[in-house]
């Protein structure tokens, strides 16, 4: 994608750009509404500039920092790399956690959506000592059990597979570096294991307490053949 500010302030877009809205969730094509005067990019000269979006689902703005490639008499060139101000924020069904479990796994994404990856790392090893502390230290094998599954189901190295139990299971030793392709791969493995401690669990019960509800109320209201011809009889 290639893009331009030309000497008449025509932004010019090669193709349209398409990002996750961190306001309504729906992932929707980029308008842009407010781009860089050519005369005062040209009079100062920047590195970096902004623009103003708007997301085509909502109409809610979305602000960008783009690079300067080259400044020509006729146009200006920007790189196709957008950075996002505003990075869209973690979703996960919090309703099914312990209160303080809900607490500290809420600013555990927050700090990922934030890209603090190393405060994000911190904050998943007390993530897991919170989950332990709410269902008992019993627990904890069942916990290293949940971090082996996400190990075999993403065919993650055995590098990667260190970091990550490192960070999350490690006593107070100090936290390995973490940068953004690491953090990528922890993100979904936290997400995965507090889902399937707590939001697979509640459902799972909740699923089998319906069924044997609906279950007894059919074998109630069952008449065995016996019972019939018994009444018959009788009557």
């Amino acid at each position: 994608m290639t893009i331009f500010i030309h000497a008449d302030n025509r932004f010019e877009q090669s193709e349209p750009v398409s990002r996750e809205c961190p306001h309504c969730g729906a992932h929707a094509q980029l308008l842009p509404v407010s781009t860089p005067a050519f005369d005062a990019m040209h009079a100062y000269r920047p590195h970096h500039v902004g623009i103003a979006y708007r997301c085509a689902a909502c109409a809610q703005p979305r602000f960008v920092r783009v690079a300067v490639r080259a400044y020509e008499k006729s146009h200006i060139e920007l790189s196709s790399n957008l950075i996002e101000v505003e990075r869209g924020r973690e979703r996960f069904q919090f309703s099914y956690l312990p209160p303080d479990v809900e607490r500290i796994f809420r600013e555990t994404l927050q700090c990922y959506s934030a890209g603090c990856y190393n405060a994000f790392a911190s904050m998943c090893r007390r993530t897991i000592r919170t989950c332990l502390a709410d269902v008992g230290a019993d627990a904890k094998l069942r916990w290293h059990d949940l971090f082996r599954d996400v190990v075999a189901i993403g065919k993650l190295d055995d590098s990667m597979a260190r970091t990550l139990e490192s960070i999350l299971f490690g006593n107070d030793a100090a936290l390995p570096e973490l940068h953004a392709g690491e953090a990528a791969v922890l993100i979904e493995t936290i997400k995965d294991m507090v889902y399937q401690s707590y939001i697979r669990t509640a459902k799972l019960r909740a699923a089998l307490k319906m069924r044997r509800f609906f279950a007894d109320e059919q074998d109630s209201k069952v008449t065995t053949i016996g019972s019939r011809v018994l009444r018959a009889e009788s009557a």
